[in-house]
C-alpha cells in the first residue's frame, strides 16, 4: 500500500499508480482498466477493431465471458495502451463447462444456440450471429414457489476448489510484473442472480408480498457467495488489490425497487458479505457494480462497505460527474464513467467522444479517487475511429 504521506514518484509501476488512485490522491496519470472483470470488458468484435487500430496482428481472442462474448485482451494490447489492471476469473457458469447446441424455435423456426448452466438456467443466443446469450428459462419460475424448493434445487458447488486452480500463480506473475490485481465474484449479484432463477417478474412479486421464498433465495446465495470467498481468499487475499461484487439495481431514469425495499431485504445481506470480505481480505478494496441511477443508495453502499463504484452511469438521472464527484468523491472511488457506451461510443463522431471523454475527466479524475474505463462492456457496434477517439483523448497521444 502507498504511504498517504510520502510524495508520489514518476513514473510509477501500473500497481502503484492505481493503488494511489485508490487512496484519492493523483498519480502521474490517470490509472487504465481494461477487462480485468465481466463488467469493464470489451466484445470480441469490438476487440478485433481494437487491434486494428492499434496495428497489432489478427489474435483469435481468449473469453472471459462466453455469455457475454467479452475477449481477454493479450498482453500487446496491455502493453500498448498501458492497461494498469489484471484480472483473476475463477472458474464459473459464464466461462467453465459452456457447452453449446443449435436449436430450433418451435414458434418462428429461427435458430439459436442453447446453454443449459450449472445454475439450471436456460440462455439462447441467435444464430449464426448473435452477439451475446440471454436468459430464455429461469429453472424455477412458478407463482407457488416454496422455500423448500429453494432448499430442493440442485445449487452448483462454489467452494469447490478447482475454480481457483492456478489463479494463485496467475496473480503472483502480475505482481512481479508490476500490474494491479482484481478478483472477481464468481456470479451475479443477490437481486440479480435471484431474476436469473425465478424470473424478474415473480421474484418482484415475491418480494412485494413478503414471501418466504424470496428470502430464502436470498439467502441461499448469500451462503453461497461466503462459501466461494471463504475458500477463495485464504488462498490469494495477498495478491489480490480488489474483490468485485455486482447487483444493478438502476435504471436509466430511477431504481428497479424501491430504496426501502433494498434496505429491508437486500442491504443487510450484503452487510453480511462485506464484513466477511473485510475480514478475510483486509487489505483488498471493495468494488460494487450497480448499473443506473443509484445516487439514492449511495450512502447505503458507503454504509456496508463499498469503497470503489462502478460503472458510473453518465446519462442516468442522478448520476452527473460532477455532482457525484462533489457529493461523494472523498468516500468513493469512481471506476468507469470515461464515456457513454450507449449513445456517445457508438453512435457518436470522434470529436463527440473525444469530448466526452475530457468532460468525464474533469469532472471524476482531480484529486484521484478515479480509474479510467468506460459505462460498462465496450460493445460490437463502435467503430474503430471512436475507440481510437476516446484512448487518444485519454492518453492525450496518438496511437
Amino acid at each position: 500500500m502507498i504511504n498517504p504521506t510520502e510524495p508520489l514518484i514518476s513514473p510509477l509501476t501500473s500497481r502503484q499508480r492505481l493503488l494511489a488512485a485508490l487512496d484519492h490522491r493523483e498519480p502521474d496519470r490517470i490509472p487504465l482498466d481494461l477487462g480485468s472483470t465481466q463488467v469493464t470488458g470489451i466484445h470480441t468484435i469490438a476487440y478485433r477493431r481494437l487491434r486494428q487500430v492499434l496495428g497489432l496482428p489478427p489474435l483469435e481472442p481468449e473469453l472471459t465471458d462466453v455469455v457475454q462474448g467479452l475477449a481477454l485482451p493479450a498482453q500487446d494490447v496491455i502493453e500498448r495502451l498501458g492497461v494498469d489492471v489484471r484480472g483473476l476469473f475463477p472458474l464459473n457458469s459464464h466461462n467453465w463447462k459452456v457447452s453449446e447446441i443449435e436449436v430450433i424455435a418451435e414458434s418462428s423456426g429461427d435458430l439459436y444456440w442453447s446453454y443449459f448452466d450449472e445454475w439450471g438456467i436456460t440462455h439462447h443466443k441467435p444464430r449464426p450471429d448473435g452477439l451475446y446469450y440471454s436468459v430464455w428459462k429461469a429453472p424455477l419460475e412458478r407463482s407457488d414457489l416454496t422455500a423448500q424448493d429453494i432448499a430442493n434445487h440442485p445449487w452448483p458447488r462454489l467452494d469447490d476448489p478447482q475454480r481457483i486452480a492456478g489463479l494463485r500463480a496467475l496473480a503472483e506473475s502480475y505482481r512481479e510484473a508490476g500490474y494491479a490485481v482484481v478478483l472477481k465474484d464468481p456470479f451475479a449479484g443477490i437481486f440479480e442472480m435471484s431474476q436469473r432463477i425465478v424470473g424478474m417478474q415473480n421474484l418482484l412479486i415475491m418480494m412485494a408480498e413478503r414471501h418466504p421464498a424470496a428470502e430464502a433465495l436470498f439467502d441461499k446465495l448469500v451462503e453461497l457467495k461466503l462459501g466461494f470467498w471463504e475458500m477463495a481468499l485464504p488462498q490469494l487475499a495477498d495478491v489480490v488489490d480488489v474483490v468485485t461484487q455486482a447487483d444493478d439495481y438502476g435504471t436509466q431514469a430511477s431504481q428497479l425497487i424501491s430504496p426501502r425495499m433494498f434496505r429491508q431485504l437486500l442491504k443487510p445481506r450484503w452487510q453480511l458479505i462485506f464484513d466477511r470480505l473485510k475480514v478475510l481480505a483486509p487489505t483488498a478494496r471493495r468494488f460494487f457494480h450497480s448499473c443506473g441511477n443509484v445516487r439514492p443508495l449511495l450512502p447505503d453502499f458507503i454504509e456496508i462497505g463499498v469503497e470503489i463504484l462502478n460503472p458510473i452511469h453518465i446519462r442516468a438521472a442522478g448520476m452527473e460527474p460532477v455532482a457525484l464527484k462533489r457529493d461523494f468523491g472523498d468516500a468513493l472511488v469512481f471506476w468507469g464513467g470515461g464515456v457513454d457506451t450507449q449513445g456517445v461510443l457508438p453512435y457518436g463522431t470522434p470529436q463527440e467522444v473525444a469530448d466526452d471523454v475530457r468532460r468525464n475527466l474533469d469532472a471524476l479524475a482531480p484529486s484521484g479517487g478515479y480509474v479510467f474505463n468506460t459505462v460498462h462492456n465496450i460493445q460490437a457496434d463502435v467503430p474503430a475511429e471512436n475507440l481510437r477517439a476516446m484512448l487518444e483523448t485519454l492518453l492525450g497521444e496518438s496511437i
